[in-house]
């Protein structure tokens, strides 16, 4: 495993959030900001210049919003830096559009360091930056404001098995593994083979995407 700090870019409009988050994160051993952004339009051209491995984006800005610059971010490399939306629970719908668009998930802004900090590992690892808990809650709030989607729940994911469908669900509604292993009657090293296989099959990143797939097919509803 390399040694090399995590590389950080902050994106965010206000000068002083930049500063903060800076503070913190150049304080940790494993963290260094290579970058900082005041809009989406900057950013990407930033992504494009200076090596990063994660990007917190914020999602109001000028010129550029979060989510157009996270698309444009994710779609110019899949093997670039992972994007961490920063927001508040008062822009949900703008989260999930990120989600829809590449981000890898999202940060509250008025999280504390730890957390902060956790989650930003967390990405950086490939895991889903926040508890799938805390994904739901705002997905909860946000996919009765959605249009149906145009393609039916067994179109999108015929390919799973029903036991697949089963973890997909319970992905869905928020549960960690031990929590779908004791819900599911499986071993917890099973529900993680399943998950890997949902992944690989429905060709989705990450645990954020297979939560944002369930509430997208109507398979979990708020």
């Amino acid at each position: 495993m390399s040694d090399r700090p995590i590389r950080l870019i902050l994106v965010d409009d206000q000068e002083l959030v930049r500063a903060g988050f800076r503070m913190v994160l150049d304080a940790q051993p494993d963290m260094t900001v290579v970058g900082e952004a005041p809009d989406g339009e900057a950013a990407v051209a930033l992504v494009a210049r200076q090596a990063a491995d994660v990007v917190l984006m914020d999602i109001r800005m000028p010129r550029l919003d979060g989510v157009e610059a996270t698309r444009r971010i994710t779609a110019a490399s899949p093997d670039g830096p992972r994007v961490v939306v920063l927001t508040t629970f008062d822009l949900d719908e703008y989260v999930f559009a990120a989600l829809r668009a590449g981000a890898a998930g999202f940060l509250l802004k008025d999280a504390g360091p730890a957390e902060l900090l956790a989650g930003i590992r967390a990405v950086h690892s490939g895991d889903a930056v926040v508890a799938p808990s805390a994904t739901r809650r705002l997905l909860e709030r946000v996919v009765p404001q959605l249009p149906e989607s145009a393609a039916s729940p067994d179109e999108r994911l015929a390919a799973l098995t029903e036991r697949e469908r089963e973890v997909l669900v319970a992905v869905g509604r928020g549960l960690t593994n031990a929590e779908i292993a004791a819900t599911l009657f499986l071993a917890e090293a099973t529900v993680k083979t399943h998950i890997g296989r949902i992944l690989s099959k429905l060709a989705l990143r990450d645990r954020v995407q297979m939560v944002v797939l369930a509430y997208e097919t109507r398979l979990v509803r708020p």
